[in-house]
């Protein structure tokens, strides 16, 4: 089995790298399990020594784009493809032109290539919880979103990903590919560096004080947000890949299962988990573009879908920040 992963060097892709060549073999939907051969890394950065070692690691690097314009990433038959890659929400609404390109233009050509391949792959691709969004003077603080509620995107990345579902759901139905798409909720908590997200304090806000820096929350302490631990997308996007065509079911996307909290609680389990030094390292200052855009996305996301496959919500946010603490402890400073 050959699988390709765009964004394959983010974090995101770096972990589902590293999962999967934990595996050895995959089934895919419902298949016998095949030994995996070759994963394909494709982004700007190269991957980490960890991940490079490993002789089923091949790395391609360069603009997703001009490597699919050129014809460089399915140069042999691929199975599974992984698509990670995107330009985050901040910066798409930054820069139109950047999300159009990176989000809209380069899915379609993805797709594209991948029905000229004739090799009819399974495609995951990862949407997000960011196509909900309340309308201006509407409130979704108390309604619960399902996998069937009508997307109504806010921001530009929005629309982009659900633009991304529906060429997913078409180029499925059409018989060019094996369609998979699911909505990723708010990924809390990331290690490493901030990146250009709206959502990015949800982690920095633990991550930063944690390892003896001051870190910035832009929102009311009471915004209800809709959050998932690495380890649990991680989990949700390999599932797809192995769920059957007829437990799968509908080709529109299916929500992943989310935490509910509010950044307040988020906070008091800082404090915690990590003692009131930590704590008092947040500096409560609203950023209204920051507010807005958060506040738009819904708190209480329902996951029927992802339930019946056996998937499940973390259980709590303590349980998320241990997980960040154990799994990064040279990055913890010492209460």
């Amino acid at each position: 089995m050959k699988i390709l992963i765009t964004g394959g060097c983010g974090f995101l892709g770096t972990r589902l790298a590293k999962t999967l060549l934990q595996y050895d073999k995959l089934s895919v939907s419902g298949q016998a399990p095949q030994t995996i051969h070759q994963i394909i890394l494709t982004d700007l950065v190269s991957p980490g020594a960890d991940v490079q070692s490993d002789h089923r690691i091949q790395f391609i690097g360069g603009n997703l784009r001009t490597l699919l314009a050129e014809g460089k990433l399915f140069t042999k038959e691929i199975d599974l493809v992984f698509h990670l890659a995107a330009a985050v929400s901040a910066e798409c609404e930054a820069d139109f032109d950047l999300g159009m390109s990176s989000n809209l233009d380069t899915t379609l050509e993805l797709l594209q290539a991948c029905r000229r391949s004739d090799c009819r792959p399974y495609v995951v691709f990862a949407s997000s919880v960011a196509v909900f969004g309340s309308r201006p003077g509407e409130s979704w603080s108390d309604t619960v979103i399902d996998d069937d509620t009508l997307p109504t995107p806010q921001t530009s990345y929005g629309i982009q990903k659900f633009i991304g579902e529906q060429l997913m759901a078409d180029f499925g139905r059409k018989g060019f590919i094996r369609a998979r798409s699911v909505r990723l909720m708010t990924v809390s908590v990331r290690p490493g560096r901030p990146n250009g997200a709206a959502s990015g304090f949800l982690s920095g806000m633990i991550r930063e004080p944690l390892s003896g820096l001051r870190a910035r929350v832009p929102v009311d302490p009471a915004t209800p947000v809709a959050l998932a631990s690495p380890a649990r997308t991680i989990e949700g996007l390999i599932l797809a890949a192995q769920t059957s065509d007829d437990h799968w079911g509908a080709l529109t996307a299916m929500n992943l299962p989310s935490l509910r909290v509010t950044v307040g609680e988020m906070a008091q389990t800082l404090q915690r988990l990590g003692g009131a030094e930590a704590f008092h390292r947040l500096d409560w200052v609203i950023d209204p573009a920051i507010a807005r855009v958060v506040k738009s996305w819904p708190g209480q996301i329902a996951c029927a879908r992802a339930a019946r496959l056996g998937l499940v919500p973390d259980s709590s946010f303590d349980a998320i920040v241990q997980q960040y603490i154990d799994e990064n402890c040279s990055a913890i400073q010492t209460r």
